[in-house]
């Protein structure tokens, strides 16, 4: 049986409720206590979209972790427990923490915002004695208080006529938005509030510098949301977010160069190439410590324990280069050149005597979106089965200043068609970046094994050579995925959407 949930008039509170719930039957107020609930999620919120709201309540006697559904409010898990850990896999076995694994994993469980409240649990016995209704007031100090009633079996009828008696009396209303989407109007934030997807919408008769300092806004904001969580070392996604951002902006500047005078473009392009060389080991880290189960597979069972020392190994590594990185994002020079950044970004481009020069942003996107699809047709074309990785690795590196075009100017174009080019392109991006992976984690197990032969035993070392050995045999099934990702990326309509959408009159 569903609860039913109603939020009370401002002022209402439990003694005139239960005044008007003694007409009905006996009233008794089983218990009173204070209570603290912090609502917790990911930082881009992955339980909240998938309906799942995660509550810790704390009082005098309890302290649970409940999952609730988000449309319903009903509880399906819960997990007595003293603290809520940053990762789900600290939790005690059972549903809540397979739950939390399914829909976090690799993210971190953060609280969001905290309620205050009065809680006051109350039961209904007819004649007999018998309970015919469970009712939990909750009454906020910031918020209307809110009602929930709890049917019991057999008197469904008998809960659905009070709360009906209840609403039309007291001026109750059935509660529309969950107390966690009330609690973040509190503070000025809603649900949703970050998501690492480009969302830009232009006018294509924008000029192109207000535009394109617009996207670099949006980067800006997505690097500032990020930092502290990449500087604490909150999970990886924060690193993979930050990042992401960086690159980006990076193509922004060498792609759309003659939008900013030169000189800035130079300045800041030298900046971010920075930022990504300093935030670059620890991610390549957290790659390998993500796959490092997959790397174990690669291996017979009983090899595994020989591999250890060099998870350890991967582990320090790491832990060195986040210290390294988070000191890095705490400088003086990054803090310096980012304000910097910020106060370009906020100012005029061009002079207004030469305003007018400026072309509109639908024609810039036009010229480098179809310049750029080009050159990775020509590059893709250029690849043999005997092509060098090298080759490879650059096709990528073009794919990607493509992706991040099309995504900077996806707002001007129709929607489904664009979609569908980047699904196609994803395709073959993911094909190029499984063959990168490989090829720098082989490099890299192999200059670990050199550089550590007398730190890591005998049966370690084998253990990596006979890991390089599998690795090297799925990098070469993977390189045969190639020709058939491009074909489908250069088939004949994909090239005719590219031309009509972004030829143009060139």
């Amino acid at each position: 049986m569903m609860d039913l949930r109603f939020e009370l008039p401002a002022g209402l509170g439990v003694d005139k409720l239960i005044a008007s719930l003694d007409k009905f039957a006996d009233v008794q107020l089983v218990l009173q206590e204070y209570c603290l609930r912090t609502y917790y999620d990911s930082f881009d919120w992955r339980l909240y979209q998938n309906e799942i709201l995660c509550e810790f309540n704390r009082s005098r006697t309890a302290s649970n972790l409940v999952l609730k559904n988000l449309q319903n409010g009903r509880v399906f898990a819960t997990l007595e427990t003293p603290e809520v850990p940053h990762r789900a896999g600290l939790l005690k076995a059972g549903k809540v923490r397979t739950t939390l694994e399914t829909y976090l994993e690799p993210r971190a469980l953060l609280p969001l915002c905290s309620l205050e409240y009065e809680a006051y649990h109350l039961l209904l016995r007819n004649e007999e004695k018998r309970i015919i209704l469970r009712l939990l007031l909750e009454d906020y100090e910031l918020l209307n208080s809110q009602l929930t009633l709890q049917p019991v079996r057999g008197f469904l009828k008998t809960a659905e006529h009070i709360a009906a008696t209840l609403a039309e009396e007291l001026g109750m209303k059935p509660l529309t938005r969950s107390p966690l989407d009330l609690a973040l109007a509190l503070e000025g934030r809603k649900p949703n509030d970050y998501s690492s997807k480009l969302k830009i919408d232009l006018d294509s008769s924008m000029r192109a510098d207000l535009a394109v300092k617009f996207i670099f806004g949006a980067l800006l904001k997505t690097m500032k949301l990020n930092e502290q969580g990449v500087i604490a070392d909150l999970d990886s996604e924060f690193l993979h977010d930050f990042r992401v951002a960086v690159r980006r902006s990076r193509t922004g500047l060498s792609q759309l160069k003659d939008v900013l005078t030169a000189d800035v473009t130079s300045y800041f392009a030298d900046f971010f190439s920075w930022l990504g060389q300093v935030t670059g080991p620890t991610r390549d880290l957290d790659v390998y410590l993500a796959k490092f189960e997959r790397y174990m597979l690669h291996l017979p069972a009983d090899s595994h324990a020989d591999i250890e020392p060099f998870l350890g190994l991967l582990q320090e590594k790491r832990a060195q280069n986040q210290r390294d990185l988070a000191e890095k994002l705490s400088s003086a020079k990054y803090r310096k050149t980012l304000t910097e950044w910020e106060h370009c970004l906020k100012s005029r481009s061009y002079p207004e005597s030469t305003a007018a020069q400026c072309p509109d942003i639908k024609t810039l996107a036009d010229r480098r979106i179809w310049k750029i699809y080009r050159r990775v047709v020509k590059e893709g074309r250029a690849i043999t089965p005997h092509s060098p990785a090298e080759n490879l690795h650059e096709l990528r590196k073009t794919c990607k200043k493509l992706r991040y075009l099309i995504e900077f100017f996806q707002s001007l174009y129709p929607r489904q068609q664009v979609r569908k080019l980047i699904k196609q392109l994803k395709g073959l991006q993911d094909v190029l970046g499984d063959f990168q992976d490989l090829d720098v984690q082989i490099d890299y197990i192999d200059r670990c094994c050199k550089d550590n032969k007398g730190e890591l035993p005998p049966a370690t070392l084998r253990a990596l050579d006979e890991l390089i050995h599998q690795l090297t045999g799925q990098k070469a099934r993977v390189r045969k995925h190639y020709q058939p990702a491009f074909d489908a990326f250069v088939q004949a309509k994909n090239q005719a959407v590219f031309k009509a959408l972004f030829a143009g009159q060139q």
